[in-house]
């Protein structure tokens, strides 16, 4: 199936290119110039809105980049007070409270109303 149509490509374009040599010296002038009249009404230049359309990009490209770099990139989370206490009872000067942790957390229970109660 492929041979046939590789031979039927080949005898197109010989028919063809007869056809084009055939061809009187009036009628390839005629064609010529078509050509060229042709050529000369096509619009040679973009309209202005396209020709200003990939510089609009670029400047819309590069504002969203200055706005990107600009913004901060880690969003601040306040402390919450476990976070501060944690902070507190870590610190090298208050390495003693490590020893009381439990009661600590007794206190804290307690205040709550979660734990045993007192008294």
């Amino acid at each position: 199936m492929n041979d046939a149509n590789d031979a039927f490509e080949k005898r197109a374009k010989q028919l063809f290119d007869d056809s084009v040599d055939s061809l009187d010296a009036a009628t390839l002038s005629r064609l010529n110039q078509a050509r060229h009249a042709a050529v000369e009404k096509s619009p040679r230049r973009l309209p202005p809105l396209l020709r200003w359309a990939p510089v609009g990009g670029l400047a819309t490209a590069a504002a969203v980049a200055v706005l990107l770099m600009q913004s901060p990139a880690i969003i601040e989370t306040p402390a919450d007070a476990s976070t501060v206490d944690m902070e507190i009872l870590l610190s090298e000067d208050n390495l003693e409270m490590l020893e009381d942790l439990e009661f600590y957390d007794w206190i804290d229970l307690a205040e709550t109303g979660n734990g045993d109660s007192v008294g």
